[in-house]
């Protein structure tokens, strides 16, 4: 068995509230500007698809497939892509393209009272919703910042980063119905605020599953695995959304300067960090 590092938890935990942090930003841009920049959204979702991408294929992939061989590697891989399929299947995050059009309907409507009361109800619920599947979601993140900071500081603070990216239009999908629904800016903040700070959880749990540490080849396969769980997460859900919000050029654009920043931040992480 590989003996877990010595203060691998606390500096995972460090690193998944980074996550949680993020979603609270999010919530905090629609406290600041209710009505929210879908072409900047977009543009950071492309950005986020890059560092992922990058990150998927050419580290944690990489190291898998030459510590396991290409075969296990692989089935690792496409095993991460099932499992977190699976999870999309029977918990779907909700998409934010619906909460902004209830949205901006209702403010055309504004004078209208009823209209406002009508729909009030239907838009907090829907607000609750999304805080608990985005919470779902975020156990997974937290159990890959966990993984990467076993392997090494480099590739939790990676894994942190591309994840905190993801999660700034996570909180604005969260807060933004629930501050339509009450007028409340505590409330739609501290909803999505939660909502963000399941990904430590995430890290409490896998850390009570593996006290001891993990071999490094069950290591760098379930390391294989995230792979897949962040290539599906970009596939299925922030590509679509990059190409809605900010148009295919711009977000194509967007994705390269993000696999750019990646591999530039692993190359100076490489020399500055320990593996």
């Amino acid at each position: 068995m590989r003996k877990m590092a010595t203060g691998s938890v606390p500096v995972a935990l460090a690193l998944s509230m980074v996550g949680g942090a993020s979603t609270a930003l999010g919530a905090l841009l629609v406290i600041l500007y209710p009505a929210p920049n879908l072409n900047r959204l977009g543009l950071l979702q492309g950005l986020a698809a890059g560092l992922m991408l990058t990150l998927s294929f050419l580290d944690l992939m990489y190291n898998a497939i030459n510590n396991l061989g290409f075969a296990r590697a692989n089935l690792w891989f496409f095993g991460g892509v099932v499992l977190f399929a699976g999870i999309v299947t029977f918990v779907p995050e909700p998409s934010m393209a619906s909460i902004t059009k209830t949205s901006s309907s209702e403010d055309r409507n504004g004078s209208d009272k009823d209209v406002m009361k009508k729909h009030r109800k239907q838009v907090l619920f829907s607000g609750i919703i999304t805080a608990i599947g985005i919470s779902l979601h975020n156990f997974p993140e937290g159990m890959a910042v966990f993984l990467g900071s076993m392997k090494g500081i480099r590739v939790g603070i990676s894994l942190a980063l591309a994840i905190a990216l993801h999660n700034i239009p996570e909180g604005i999908a969260v807060a933004l119905p629930i501050y339509f629904a009450t007028n409340s800016k505590w409330q739609s903040f501290k909803l999505a605020a939660l909502s963000g700070f399941a990904e430590p959880l995430g890290v409490i749990i896998v850390a009570a599953l593996f006290p001891s540490g993990l071999s490094t080849d069950v290591l760098e396969g379930l390391l294989g695995g995230v792979g897949g769980v962040m290539a599906f997460l970009t596939l299925h859900e922030m590509l679509p959304l990059a190409f809605e919000y900010a148009g295919h050029r711009r977000a194509v654009t967007a994705v390269f300067i993000g696999m750019a920043l990646m591999s530039v931040s692993l190359q100076i992480l490489e020399m500055a960090l320990p593996h």
